[in-house]
Formats: C-alpha cells, sequence, structure tokens
C-alpha cells in the first residue's frame, strides 16, 4: 500500500477513537486511557483491537478453533459482509459484526454446540430477535441500534467461555465494543439493563454478562407467571395466606373477619368487627363498587337471617386499580418459588440457584409492600338520623403499618369507632335520639342499641357503654349531666329498688340492671327521705353519731329555728362527723348524695368540702406504708400531709 492518504485516513480514525476513549475513561477499561491504545488502533485497523483480543484471548480457547487461520477465515467473511451491505463504520467493533448474517453465523457457530443457533435467533441477532424489537419500540435505542449493538459485543465476548470461572463481560468492556466517537455511553447502559429484563439467554452478575444456552431464572420465572394467570386460585390462596398473618393483631378491634364468601361468615356480635374482603371485591371510585354492594349484602344480612348488630362492622376493601399489581407480584413469587423447588429437575446450576434465592426474596419484599397499598380503603356504613338511609363513606388508608392498626388508628381518629364514650355524650344520645324506654332503661338494651343502630356512636365494645354509665353514676351534679341507677322496678309498689345516685357501682354490659331519668329518681329520693325532727346539738353546728346504724345529720343549728321562721335568714351551713374509716366510701357517698348535693343544687354556690384524717399507730407505721400514703397524697394533690415523731 503506497497511497499516503489511506495512512492519513488510519491515523485520523486511530487519533478520534483515542481522544474520544480518554474523554470518557470512567465509562471504559483503564487500558483505554494509554497513549499506546491509539497506536494498537494503527496497528490493528480497520478491525478494532477489541475484536482481535476477544477472538485470540477467548475463542482460541476452544478446541476446534485455529487461532491463526479460523481468526482470517472470520474476518474474511465478515469484511466480505458489511462490504457487500454497504457498511460505512470507520472501524470494524464487536458490534459491528453482522451475527445475522448466515455465513458470519456459521463461522461463529460451528466451533459451539448446535444449541446456540436458537439463542442467537432469539436473543441477539435475528430479524424477530429481542434486541431488534427493542430498538424498533425505543427510539432512542433504535437511533443507533443500541440493543443490537450490545448484545453482539456480549456473544462475542462470552459465547466461548461459558464453562469458565469467570464468565462474561463487564459493562465497561460491553461498551468499549460499542461505542463510536460522539455517541453517548448512557445509551448503550440503557440498553444494557433493558436486555437484562427481556432477553431469556441473557445472564448477570453484578457488573458483568453474559449468554448461555440455558434460559435464565428470570425467564424461567416469567414464564411460570404467565402461566399462573391460569391458576387464579393458587394466587389467591397465598394473598389470603399473607394476610391472615398480617391479621393477627386486632388493634381496636373485638373480632376480624377475613376473606367471607357470604355474609354468613360474619358472626353477628356486640363487639366491633373489621371485615377484610378478597381481591374479587375490590373497591373503585369511577364505577359500581363490588366492594360496597358486598359490603351492604353482609350489612343487611347473615346468611338468611336479618343482621341485628350492625353499628359493629366495617369493611377493608383492596383497590380495583392496584390489584392487577398485587397479583403481578404474588405470581412472580410463586413462579420463584416453584423454580427452586424444582431445582434438581431443571438442572440449575449453583449460580442460578443463588440467582433464583435472590429474586424470591426481593420478589417476596416487593408483595409485602404491595398488600397495604392495594388494601387501602375502608368502607363505613354511617346514617345521620333514624329515619336518613344507609350512607357509605370510603377512607383512603396509608402508610406500611398492619392493616389492622392502619384501620383502627383512622377510625378512632375520625371517630368512626369509640373506645372511650363521655357520660355527657351518652347523656345526650340518650336525650335526643331518646333512648329511654319510658323513665328508664336497662344496661343491657342500652348496650344492644349503640350496637344496632348507624346513627350513634360506633364502639369498641360493649364495655365502652358499661364504663360510661359506672362514671355517670358516680357524678355529682349526676341530675345536669347524668342519671341514677336502680337494681330493679317494682310494678306492684310502682317504686325503684336499690335506687342510688353518687355511688360507685360494678356495671357490665350484659347487667339487668336500670339506668333511670334523673328527674324521676329524684322525686322517689325525696319521697322516702326520712324527716328528721330538728334537735339542739351538744354543740354549736354540731352532729352526732357515727358507724353503720346512723345516718349522716339532719338540720341542726343552735341559732334558731329554719330559714322562713321569723328573725334572721340562715345564710351559712357547716357540719362534721367521723365515717367508719371501714366503710368511708360508702358514708362519703351518702353524705354526698344527701347534704352537699343539696347544697350544691342552687344558683351560685359557694361550697367548700374538706377531707380530714387522723391517725395513729402505737408501734409506729412501716416504711412502706409511709412511702405509699406520701406518695399518694402528692398525686392527689393534698394541701397538707405528713407523718410526725411522737
Amino acid at each position: 500500500i503506497t497511497d499516503p492518504s489511506l495512512f492519513r485516513d488510519r491515523d485520523v480514525v486511530a487519533r478520534g477513537f483515542a481522544d474520544f476513549y480518554r474523554s470518557q475513561h470512567q465509562e471504559l477499561p483503564p487500558e483505554c486511557r494509554e497513549r499506546d491504545y491509539e497506536q494498537r488502533i494503527r496497528a490493528a485497523y480497520p478491525i478494532h483491537p477489541e475484536v482481535f483480543d476477544r477472538l485470540y484471548t477467548d475463542w482460541s480457547t476452544l478446541a476446534k478453533f485455529q487461532r491463526t487461520r479460523g481468526v482470517l477465515r472470520l474476518m474474511a467473511t465478515v469484511i466480505h459482509s458489511l462490504w457487500r451491505d454497504g457498511d460505512s463504520n470507520p472501524l470494524i467493533l464487536p458490534c459491528t459484526i453482522p451475527l445475522g448474517d448466515r455465513q458470519v453465523q456459521s463461522e461463529l457457530t460451528r466451533y459451539l454446540p448446535d444449541n446456540w443457533v436458537p439463542v442467537l435467533e432469539k436473543d441477539i441477532d435475528g430479524p424477530r430477535s429481542v434486541p431488534v424489537r427493542l430498538d424498533s419500540e425505543v427510539s432512542n435505542l433504535g437511533k443507533y441500534q443500541a440493543a443490537v449493538r450490545v448484545a453482539r459485543t456480549i456473544y462475542l465476548g462470552s459465547a466461548p467461555i461459558t464453562t469458565a470461572a469467570n464468565q462474561g463481560l463487564e459493562d465497561r468492556r460491553i461498551k468499549l465494543g460499542c461505542l463510536m466517537p460522539g455517541e453517548s455511553p448512557s445509551v448503550f447502559g440503557d440498553a444494557l439493563r433493558r436486555l437484562a429484563g427481556m432477553a431469556t439467554y441473557l445472564y448477570r452478575d453484578g457488573n458483568r454478562y453474559w449468554y448461555s444456552t440455558q434460559p435464565t431464572v428470570t425467564k424461567l420465572a416469567e414464564d411460570r407467571a404467565e402461566q399462573l394467570k391460569r391458576e387464579s386460585d393458587k394466587v389467591v390462596q397465598e394473598l389470603e395466606r399473607r394476610i391472615r398473618l398480617d391479621l393477627r393483631t386486632r388493634g381496636e378491634f373485638s373480632r376480624v373477619h377475613a376473606f367471607p364468601s357470604s355474609g354468613a361468615d360474619v358472626a353477628d356480635e356486640m363487639g366491633s368487627g373489621l371485615v377484610v374482603f378478597g381481591i374479587a371485591n375490590a373497591h373503585s371510585r369511577d364505577s359500581e363498587s363490588k366492594a360496597i354492594a358486598f359490603a351492604s349484602e353482609i350489612l343487611e344480612r347473615r346468611g338468611t337471617a336479618p343482621r341485628i348488630f350492625r353499628n359493629t362492622l366495617v369493611f377493608l376493601a383492596p383497590d380495583s386499580v392496584r390489584v392487577q399489581d398485587l397479583d403481578e407480584a404474588v405470581r412472580k413469587y410463586l413462579a420463584i418459588e416453584s423454580i427452586l423447588t424444582d431445582r434438581d429437575t431443571l438442572n440449575l446450576s449453583p449460580h442460578q440457584v443463588n440467582q433464583a434465592e435472590a429474586q424470591k426474596n426481593e420478589a417476596d419484599t416487593t408483595v409485602s409492600a404491595r398488600v397495604p397499598e392495594c388494601y387501602q380503603w375502608l368502607i363505613v356504613p354511617t346514617q345521620k338520623a333514624p329515619e336518613s338511609p344507609v350512607e357509605w363513606q370510603a377512607i383512603r388508608l396509608s402508610g406500611q403499618d398492619s392493616l389492622v392498626a392502619r384501620a383502627s388508628t383512622r377510625l378512632v381518629s375520625e371517630d368512626h369507632l369509640v373506645t372511650r364514650l363521655g357520660v355527657s355524650i351518652l347523656r345526650l344520645k340518650m336525650d335526643q335520639v331518646p333512648l329511654w324506654k319510658g323513665e328508664h332503661i336497662a344496661i343491657r338494651t342500652l348496650a344492644e342499641y349503640f350496637a344496632q343502630y348507624l346513627y350513634l356512636p360506633r364502639l369498641k365494645d360493649p364495655g365502652v357503654v358499661a364504663h360510661a354509665i359506672a362514671e355517670g353514676i358516680t357524678l355529682l351534679t349526676w341530675e345536669k349531666d347524668s342519671f341514677a341507677y336502680a337494681e330493679d322496678y317494682d310494678d306492684t309498689e310502682k317504686r325503684y329498688r336499690g335506687l342510688r345516685t353518687v355511688q360507685r357501682v360494678t356495671i357490665t354490659p350484659t347487667d339487668r340492671a336500670l339506668i333511670v331519668r334523673p328527674d324521676v329518681a329524684r322525686k322517689q329520693l325525696d319521697a322516702e327521705r326520712p324527716q328528721h325532727v330538728p334537735e339542739r346539738g351538744p354543740e354549736r353546728g354540731g352532729t352526732e353519731g357515727s358507724g353503720d346504724d346512723k345516718e349522716p345529720s339532719g338540720e341542726t343549728s343552735s341559732d334558731g329555728p329554719p330559714s322562713g321562721s321569723a328573725g334572721k335568714r340562715l345564710t351559712r351551713f357547716h357540719g362534721a362527723t367521723i365515717l367508719d374509716p371501714m366503710r368511708a366510701g360508702r358514708d362519703a357517698s351518702r353524705i354526698a348524695e344527701e347534704i352537699i348535693a343539696h347544697l350544691v343544687g342552687l344558683v351560685d354556690p359557694k361550697v367548700t368540702v374538706t377531707l380530714e384524717i387522723e391517725a395513729e399507730h402505737s408501734d409506729g407505721y412501716p416504711e412502706n406504708v409511709v412511702r405509699t400514703v406520701t406518695e399518694n397524697c402528692r398525686t392527689l394533690k393534698f394541701k397538707s400531709h405528713g407523718f410526725e415523731k411522737e
């Protein structure tokens, strides 16, 4: 060759590649930055040095491949194919070797097992191969035929060494076999990532990639996941198994009903209940909701019988849009799990087993994350008033806590589930609805009302009502804010037995005892109050008596007759009595009912009640008693307290 212009073209190409490699040195192997790499390009021109490196280093390890004759024969076939097709690339790189050409393909597969031919046609350079399809679908890749060029480069560098300990090419060397001056490395990085997720025979381990004649675990999983579309029962069973594990906690609910097939599967009980639907009854905001339709059916009936305790149920449903994502994640998990089960039958290599186990863990994490994303709708029945229709409110949940925890927390925060009922709210509801059955109501009946009627607060359990009643009975202001308690009503005598106020009473939701209207209770208490004859006490304003057989003193004053007699108006009262220390609670309750209640019942009263305790113990109080009493006095905010020595 004597034409100097040919050498100038060679040198320009070599300089252009060398400068480009130095500018992109972070994306390419380190030797490309060296000064002598430009000289290597000149020496190998018009073939890129990487082609010779792969042929002499990798392909020459094959028994049938002749180091010199085999390379010359292959390159002659390649150059002829490129010349025939009018290829104008400045160098012959690994990515420009036309593996789709039958003659070139024959030269590269004659040294390999026969099962490489379908790999080439499907995953590398066939007319309907994955890279060709990917380039046609993604315009940014198709502009450079990036996917095909990446696939050719990987094949040239990995096909002959599939049995080597260190398989495949690093991503930087793949880019070296693809890039030409002016092109962006990121385009080929994108093509590499996409191929790794789509190709059947392309393996990846970290940043190394290689082709094999055996389908990848990913592809096997995709095929089995597709088959599971026809076996939806397996998907449903796996999903329900996972959700049942999540539902082991109850949160603020008394019970949880998972995946009922009809209303007969949901018990009719007084405790609050969360009903969790399967993916067949998802909620949709854009069309008629299957979740609301199924919830309506359950709310109205339990099997063939009407449902009584309707105000106990709320419903948790999946989102109709996200069901597909969850179904896909579960199918992928089951597919990979089945591959690991069949590892011996599939003859998986240790690398494939490790890959499958890693993908199983990843798929398991994905399913766990998508369950709460999918189960995001609380379907809550509400009713504004007894005559109003039932309305359905859909509340969207968020967060990654357990399903029950998210549901109960949101319901409590929005007052759709009440864990503690205030006495004033209870009295208000009883008067507004009203809930009284005449002049009183049985505690058991009142608890049942709250479990039945949707226009009442939805309670965690009947114990919430019992606690509110017990608290209401102790109030000094029971006539305004609460009610009285009675053990029973005597129809013959027309009076309440065991009528009590301002006392602590043990209440249960199934109690047959009554709570009584305060005005009715006041009439009976006044009618049955003992009439005391005023007597002049031994001391000014003093009272006598203590113990079980004496009542707190009546009106007694040394200043004269009660108000209304001629003379001065009585404007002050003071009294003192001694309580039985073993029954102090009972006596204090009676004093509060029969004395304090009358004094505070007037307009703008000024009443001060002081409790004074005096105690002595000849042997001295033990240290633990001193510590406990002192701490309790401090907690109860005593104005003064303390132990003294003799």
